[in-house]
């Protein structure tokens, strides 16, 4: 079924995105928010989580998008699924790590 392809790599996108704040924040040595700090996604992570968070969500965003269907960069239909994954998350992510970060400039959050 080809729309369930098309899901799966939107889904490839999103998880490919979270997982670069993740990983490279890790690998820089720096604590970043993650699912498993207290609270969840608000409070900091050791940089050893977060490289294993970023790692996971790769291998998650690899299968999705090399092991569901075909998948071809090439293919317009299978670039929009995995670029409107890759939009979905990365618009909410600079919104909610914004907030911590000062990427949120007043009067434009």
């Amino acid at each position: 079924m080809e729309w369930l392809h098309l899901v799966s790599w939107f889904f490839g996108g999103a998880f490919l995105t979270n997982a670069v704040p993740h990983f490279v924040s890790g690998v820089m040595g720096k604590p970043f928010q993650s699912p498993f700090a207290t609270p969840s996604g608000q409070g900091l992570s050791s940089s050893t989580v977060n490289v294993l968070w970023g790692f996971l969500n790769l291998v998650v965003g690899y299968v999705l998008l090399c092991h569901v269907g075909d998948f071809d960069l090439r293919n317009t239909s299978d670039g929009v699924a995995l670029g409107l994954g890759v939009l979905a998350l990365s618009l909410p992510s600079a919104r909610h790590f914004g907030r911590f970060h000062g990427g949120n400039t007043p009067g434009h959050s």
